[in-house]
């Protein structure tokens, strides 16, 4: 059995969050233990409130998770809402168990969930980081291309970003991967005309499903994009 941990908020109108993260591990064949870092309060088109869980009790989600047999062999880490829950999480993960982290700033449907700064040594912790191209630069506080925001990166001690294209222009969405030795690896889906949200829950989620599989960061990547493709032709 393939489990993974899952890390984020509840989404009242199940687009995003640990709803979607649930739906994608089920479809490759993973079971997922949530952690609820927050309960929000959102329609399509807005978020309306969030309800913040203390950050001991994050902590204890996560280590009750763990302690659960099989053990998860990945973590997904979406929404964390405040550097307090985000350094509950540091605390809680083992060293040897690998996560990747979506950066969340702000939700699809609008309201800023997190501040920049907030994520502290997770940043540095996490196997990957997959941010958007509006996140990328502002986690990164540099400007120039893409290249060189994620390179800011990496020299603060990040081990491997995935530079998602969904928001850029062009026929084709290219996933960029920058990894600390250097090596840039594209990959790339045609763009299809459909908008949906959870599309960053879904490949943080699809990546860790094979990283406990077994899969080199690469391989991961690479399946990931496939499987959120797959669900957006659909």
């Amino acid at each position: 059995m393939t489990v993974i941990l899952a890390i984020g908020g509840t989404d009242s109108s199940g687009g995003a969050g640990l709803t979607r993260d649930t739906v994608m591990a089920a479809e490759l064949g993973a079971t997922l233990r949530p952690v609820v870092t927050a309960v929000t309060v959102q329609t399509d088109e807005a978020v309306l409130a969030v309800h913040p869980s203390p950050p001991e009790a994050v902590a204890d989600q996560a280590r009750a998770a763990l302690a659960t047999p099989p053990a998860p062999r990945a973590v997904k880490i979406g929404m964390l809402g405040s550097a307090a829950a985000a350094e509950a999480v540091e605390t809680a993960l083992p060293a040897s168990l690998p996560f990747v982290l979506d950066p969340v700033l702000k939700a699809t449907s609008g309201g800023t969930l997190m501040a920049a700064g907030g994520f502290g040594a997770l940043l540095r912790r996490a196997a990957l980081i997959t941010p958007n191209l509006a996140e990328l630069e502002v986690l990164s506080s540099a400007g120039g291309p893409v290249e060189a925001q994620a390179a800011a990166l990496l020299t603060h001690g990040v081990q491997a970003v995935l530079v998602k294209g969904g928001h850029g222009t062009g026929p084709w969405s290219t996933d960029l991967l920058f990894t600390a030795d250097g090596a840039v690896t594209p990959f790339s889906a045609p763009r299809l005309a459909v908008s949906k949200r959870g599309t960053g829950c879904s490949l943080a989620t699809a990546i860790a499903c094979q990283l406990a599989k077994g899969a080199s960061l690469a391989e991961a990547c690479r399946h990931g994009k496939d499987a959120v493709h797959r669900w957006l032709r659909r």
